[in-house]
């Protein structure tokens, strides 16, 4: 019971940590939007875990997550989930099963790189040049394949770059078969059922959600479900598989490049992609039009900028300069609040585009700091224990059928709860 109660409590804390970035991400979306969520998830997992090898290489195991779930972003699903307003059976079905599949792809590519980083032994370093040469190759051969040669189209005339992501996922369980990387593929399974069921199920519920005409926004409902249940898959993978012991110390000198692409590079191409001028006083305009416009985009893009090169120089003494030698480590008490930083700016970054923190029009902004604060309280008391459960081949595609039916099983209510809803989108 209390090993179970444990289990339970990771996965809620996981949820809700991969949850509260992923509804953040619905403010900036795209790749680098989708990858500082993905770390955010990593570095849950790290902590969860309570490892020293982890704690180690936790900027590496961030990284690897939020490239992984960062390349997911280049999907395109807003028609997609347009299907899924409709009121024929049929559209709105394929509508959930397709973000099944984006979701699924999601989370086998986030939940699988990170799989891979963990597996990694110190005798048997992971070939990243290799990998990242089959991914690419992966990719193209899958695009041309599904989408010049059979014309396999999920959203026309959007882009069909699941494909591209399709090969890439290809390419990755191939790569951990050859090098048996069993618990690798046990985390990415899980973690990509989580994302897809959660992005159909969020989906249903921005649905209902719309159809009720309560003015709260749905759709990050719908985000915040991606993540939450892709979380749940993220840490269900983690600890119910059997990892490697590594060292629990690495050259300083491979931390530099992998901290600085988190901590500098993704935030700093969120600040610049989301924070333009016209955007912001667009919105400024809809909550107050009275006021000094300029003036207050100003001060957010500013506050904004520098709140992350204040991270930067900060996260720079803290866990590099600080640490004399030639070898690196962090403690469970630094790297929370390092996660506690990273989670933090980010929803900062969210209430700051959004110009929430002059009106309480985005309630949903001040649910974030409510989950933050949940998951930083809990997250400490939190007693890991790993399970060895295997693959089971059968008893996950029953699971998978059964995920299927009960989406039928939604798509029916769906369909029955409503009429014809704006941005409803028709694919037959």
């Amino acid at each position: 019971m209390m090993n179970n109660r444990q289990l339970s409590h990771a996965l809620l804390i996981a949820g809700m940590s991969l949850g509260t970035a992923w509804a953040v991400r619905g403010q900036f979306g795209h790749e680098q939007g989708a990858a500082w969520a993905g770390g955010i998830g990593g570095l849950c997992i790290i902590l969860l875990a309570k490892r020293q090898d982890w704690y180690a290489k936790a900027f590496h195991l961030a990284l690897t997550s939020a490239a992984g779930w960062g390349v997911g972003g280049i999907i395109s699903y807003g028609m997609v989930v347009g299907y899924g307003r409709g009121v024929e059976f049929g559209n709105v079905y394929y509508g959930l099963l397709m973000l099944f599949v984006i979701g699924g792809l999601f989370g086998l590519l986030g939940g699988g790189l990170f799989g891979i980083m963990l597996s990694e032994k110190q005798d048997e370093p992971i070939q990243w040049p290799q990998l990242l040469v089959e991914l690419t190759v992966g990719a193209i051969i899958f695009y041309y394949l599904l989408i010049e040669e059979f014309g396999w189209l999920m959203t026309p005339p959007r882009s069909e770059a699941w494909a591209a992501c399709f090969g890439i996922a290809v390419a990755m369980f191939w790569y951990m078969l050859r090098r048996k990387y069993h618990a690798a593929i046990r985390l990415a399974i899980f973690t990509g059922l989580g994302a897809g069921f959660g992005f159909a199920f969020g989906n249903f519920l921005q649905v209902l959600g719309s159809a009720s005409e309560i003015k709260f926004n749905f759709w990050n409902v719908m985000e915040y479900s991606i993540g939450f249940f892709g979380g749940i898959g993220m840490a269900y993978g983690t600890f119910t598989s059997k990892w490697p012991i590594s060292t629990t110390t690495v050259r300083k000198e491979t931390v530099l490049a992998p901290s600085f692409i988190l901590i500098a590079i993704i935030p700093f191409v969120v600040w610049e992609q989301s924070f333009g001028t016209e955007r912001l006083l667009n919105i400024l305009k809809e909550i107050s039009p009275l006021g000094d416009g300029i003036w207050t985009v100003r001060r957010a893009q500013l506050t904004a900028l520098l709140l992350m090169i204040s991270f930067v120089i900060f996260s720079y003494k803290r866990y590099y300069k600080n640490y004399p030698g030639n070898q690196f480590s962090i403690t469970g008490a630094e790297l929370w609040y390092f996660f506690l930083g990273y989670l933090g700016m980010y929803v900062m970054f969210s209430m700051l585009v959004t110009m929430s923190f002059l009106s309480f029009y985005r309630i949903e902004q001040y649910l974030y700091v409510v989950n933050v604060f949940i998951v930083m309280k809990f997250i400490g008391s939190h007693e890991p224990k790993f399970y060895d459960r295997g693959l089971n081949y059968n008893r996950w595609f029953v699971n998978l059928l059964f995920l299927l039916a009960f989406l039928a099983i939604l798509t029916a209510v769906a369909v029955t709860s409503h009429g014809e809803l704006q941005g409803a989108q028709s694919r037959f």
